[in-house]
């Protein structure tokens, strides 16, 4: 009868996880799920910001045909009646479910989440979300304050919880319902941390001592890097803790101590974000749904912490657009295990030591990205917009044909392709980015690629650089991953008519990844790139 579907969407994470390799977080209940599941190294979101890149991925199509580059408009109305995800699986005798931020709240989604074309019953938002940017930190004079850096005691809170706290028990109490119906469902589970404000539980301080807190790499405003691409952070700016440093417009920098703490919280917020999702994965065993339900773990872009100057996401880095992307399909990524044997069972990250989970039935190495016990890893290059297809394939639903060249009209097709043949790969391997090839040409056009894009009202930071309304885009950047570089190029743009120009070039960037993995040194002015402005155009 098909698998059911839980569907696990982040807010702002980038790959900090002990699977992708990263030392110094505690993430073991994400590490076990990766460790039996399918991994991809290199998946990107197709705009950093997180109305246009859900509404990208819950409909399959990307930014230019959703006609979403900022908060402001429904794409049913403003662009094509598209079918969504959910709305499929939906069609095709699922119930389906809503839990926390799966699509973004307000006009985009038609202040209903999209209810009910996508969902069968209303979705469950937590009531302590409206207190998410309220005066609820203690800062050092005892008083409360709207902060960026927000540990908290949870008791204190209004409510006495937070918001996926609630998420978490909320999907707990779908799961034990849909056990007991026996009906087919896709469950869609969003967490909102690590997104600013980093308001978590004060106790998971405890595993970052600020004294193991390193910079970014590159906390500098590279040399070469035009205008036009970087983002001034805003929105943090009006923290009550950061407007007190009085940082200046636009490049900062902002003092060290305090890059320091911004990045300690991080790391907490996505350890406490580990514990909702272990909690939750558990749940899945406690209920026997962990042999018939797919898991798919994702965010919907990443978050800059110092990289290139620069604290938020909307920019069309890596840090930026990369996020984490693991699939975990029963009798595919890992063999089905007896009855009443747990695949999730719960890791404490207070107690769980990096290394290995405790021996037993689950010998699962932590840095899965090495080596993975069941499940396997891909470098190849993919697009959250191809998120809808590899679904439907893998719950055995017919994929939705691939989108004309126009499908403003087309009610259901995609523009991202089902990377279900990524998996067929040998037990624990890492599968390459990239095969031999001896045909230049035909290896260029094969090459797997992620767009992703970004728009501007100007040529230089403005104090709406970040989160353009559309009347206002003046310059869109697009640009081109693959395995080996990063091109950017950044075009006029003309809002009343979504016309990009791709004659009138702005700026450029290219970054060749061998070399400059940090994308940090920009060779655009001294390189010849016909031939990558060929292919951002194809």
């Amino acid at each position: 009868d098909g698998m059911n579907v839980l569907f696990i969407i982040v807010d702002d994470l980038r790959p900090v996880l002990g699977c992708y390799g990263d030392k110094l977080v505690k993430s073991p209940n994400i590490d076990q799920l990766a460790s039996q599941s399918m991994v991809f190294s290199n998946a990107y979101a197709q705009q950093a910001v997180c109305a246009p890149s859900r509404v990208s991925f819950l409909t399959g199509r990307r930014p230019d045909t959703t006609r979403l580059y900022d908060f402001y408009s429904y794409w049913r109305v403003h662009a094509g009646n598209y079918s969504t995800m959910p709305q499929y699986f939906k069609e095709n005798g699922y119930v389906t479910l809503s839990v926390g931020k799966v699509f973004h709240p307000g006009v985009s989604s038609n202040y209903s989440d999209d209810y009910p074309y996508s969902w069968s019953i209303p979705p469950f938002h937590p009531s302590a979300e409206k207190h998410e940017n309220d005066k609820t930190c203690r800062g050092k004079d005892g008083k409360l304050h709207a902060n960026l850096v927000c540990p908290v005691n949870v008791t204190e809170m209004p409510g006495g919880t937070l918001p996926d706290v609630q998420s978490t028990e909320e999907a707990i109490h779908l799961l034990n319902i849909m056990k007991t119906t026996r009906q087919k469902f896709f469950l869609a589970v969003g967490y909102h941390k690590p997104h600013i404000p980093l308001r978590y539980p004060q106790e998971f301080l405890k595993l970052y001592p600020l004294e193991n807190i390193t910079l970014a790499p590159d906390p500098w405003v590279p040399k070469k890097l035009p205008s036009v691409a970087y983002n001034p952070w805003t929105d943090i700016r009006q923290r009550d803790d950061v407007e007190a440093l009085n940082v200046s417009f636009p490049y900062g920098p902002l003092p060290e101590d305090f890059q320091r703490r911004i990045r300690q919280s991080y790391y907490a917020a996505v350890s406490y974000l580990d514990v909702q999702t272990g909690l939750l994965l558990s749940a899945l065993d406690d209920t026997g749904l962990s042999n018939n339900t797919i898991v798919v773990f994702t965010a919907d872009h990443g978050w800059s912490l110092g990289e290139h100057g620069e604290w938020a996401k909307y920019s069309n880095f890596d840090v930026a657009t990369r996020v984490p992307l693991m699939f975990y399909v029963p009798g595919m990524t890992t063999s089905p295990v007896s009855q009443g044997a747990r695949v999730f069972p719960y890791l404490d990250p207070f107690s769980h030591i990096g290394g290995s989970v405790p021996q037993g039935k689950f010998p699962v190495l932590i840095f899965c990205l090495q080596w993975v016990d069941r499940g396997g890893q891909s470098e190849k290059v993919v697009e959250l917009v191809s998120l809808f297809p590899t679904l439907a394939e893998l719950a055995g639903l017919q994929v939705p044909p691939a989108c004309p060249e126009v499908s403003f009209g087309v009610v259901l097709c995609t523009e991202g392709k089902s990377i279900v043949h990524y998996f067929n790969i040998s037990e624990g391997k890492v599968e390459q980015g990239k095969e031999g090839c001896d045909d230049t040409d035909r290896c260029f056009n094969e090459e797997p690629v992620a767009f992703s894009q970004y728009p501007r009202p100007a040529d230089t930071p403005q104090w709406n650089s970040d989160k353009p309304k559309l009347k206002d885009i003046r310059i869109m950047g697009y640009s081109m991953r693959t395995i080996d570089y990063r091109y950017t190029v950044w075009v006029h743009f003309d809002p009343s008519n979504f016309s990009a120009n791709f004659e009138d070039v702005h700026a450029g960037e290219l970054y060749m990844m061998e070399n400059d993995p940090n994308q940090d040194y920009n060779i655009y002015n001294n390189t010849s790139h016909g031939w990558f402005f060929k292919k951002i155009l194809g």
